[in-house]
């Protein structure tokens, strides 16, 4: 790992023994210093980036912080092995670091964060895929306006982070991301936009616990289709498969998701304990609703439109589906039928 100094703007790497240290958070503006630049301060402070950077290196320093990760300047970008692992200890990073400074450009810190017109609200630092995991990761996160003022913490502003983001305000206060379903934490990032499309992927490797090595020029849609890969091999959540195509789309689909906008409606699914399959009745209202059932360590799952027309229905790990009627759904598995839900309107 290599920090910054934030008093000679010296670059410094680390194997062991690594140092407290503050991290930044930020979106990318014209003329970001790289890691090249910083090779030759002279340079570096020539570029309109390098305010960016001693902005952080103060604001650390006045709380006693030797040492700062930025990401524009502290990776070789033009080393595609020192890139890969970058992108696959970035979590691990943001999450070790003793706090997280998250400059957003575009906001004041005299505004209130609240006022639906502030320019936290409309912040693109909310927008980006990879401040997700930079909201989400490090133990404590101070918001900074354009003057390197703070306007607030995740914590006192969790209630209108939440609002912003459709994340619960509870994941800011006990932090435990594998209390909520793939679905819910695909939901998340499902509006978030990417600079290359196969970041769309990659910035949530940390979020699930996966890694893989980045490939850029495989797509957003290959790249994503790896991560869901990855994902079922360390995790028997099924709510993977709980997505929804775009409006109007048709064709034959396979199980995996294209991109994270097609867990765009799935951010109440929440998971459930196993249970035995038997024959419940249940009542629906007029809204998409989702039926997550579990015999075993088999599920079906369908999902199913107020008309009571299914629009998606898997069967995973070797459960057979016989009939899915608007009335009642029956599977099927070594010829026995069994109901898995009666929906009455």
């Amino acid at each position: 790992m290599r920090l910054l100094n934030t008093e000679t703007f010296q670059l410094q790497e680390y194997y062991t023994d690594i140092p407290a240290y503050a991290i930044l958070s930020h979106t990318w503006d014209k003329e970001e210093v790289t890691f090249r630049d910083m090779q030759n301060l002279e340079v570096a402070k020539k570029k309109a980036g390098f305010a960016k950077i001693r902005g952080a290196c103060a604001h650390a320093r006045k709380y006693a912080f030797e040492w700062i990760w930025i990401d524009s300047c502290c990776i070789n970008k033009e080393s595609s092995a020192e890139l890969s692992e970058a992108i696959n200890s970035m979590y691990e990073y943001y999450r070790d670091s003793q706090v997280c400074y998250a400059y957003l450009s575009d906001a004041s810190s005299a505004e209130d964060p609240r006022d639906t017109k502030s320019g936290f609200r409309s912040s693109r630092w909310f927008k980006r895929g990879w401040t997700l995991q930079e909201l989400l990761a490090p133990r404590y996160v101070v918001f900074l306006g354009q003057d390197w003022e703070e306007i607030g913490t995740r914590w006192s502003l969790k209630d209108a982070i939440s609002v912003l983001t459709r994340i619960p305000s509870r994941v800011f206060e006990d932090g435990r991301l594998e209390s909520y379903s793939i679905a819910q934490r695909m939901s998340w990032a499902a509006l978030r936009e990417t600079t290359r499309p196969e970041d769309k992927a990659y910035c949530l490797m940390g979020i699930f616990g996966v890694n893989m090595p980045p490939l850029y020029g495989e797509g957003s849609e290959k790249a994503f289709t790896r991560l869901q890969h990855e994902i079922i091999k360390v995790s028997d959540d099924r709510s993977i498969f709980a997505w929804i195509a775009p409006v109007g789309e048709k064709g034959p689909r396979g199980l995996f998701a294209r991109s994270p906008f097609e867990f765009r409606m799935s951010e109440k699914f929440r998971p459930l304990k196993r249970i035995l399959l038997t024959t419940t009745p249940l009542t629906f209202s007029r809204t998409m609703v989702y039926t997550y059932t579990y015999l075993s360590r088999k599920l079906l799952l369908a999902i199913w439109t107020a008309g009571g027309r299914c629009l998606l229905q898997h069967s995973i790990v070797g459960l057979k589906t016989a009939t899915i009627s608007p009335s009642i759904c029956r599977t099927s598995m070594d010829g026995d039928m069994f109901a898995i839900g009666q929906m009455s309107w």
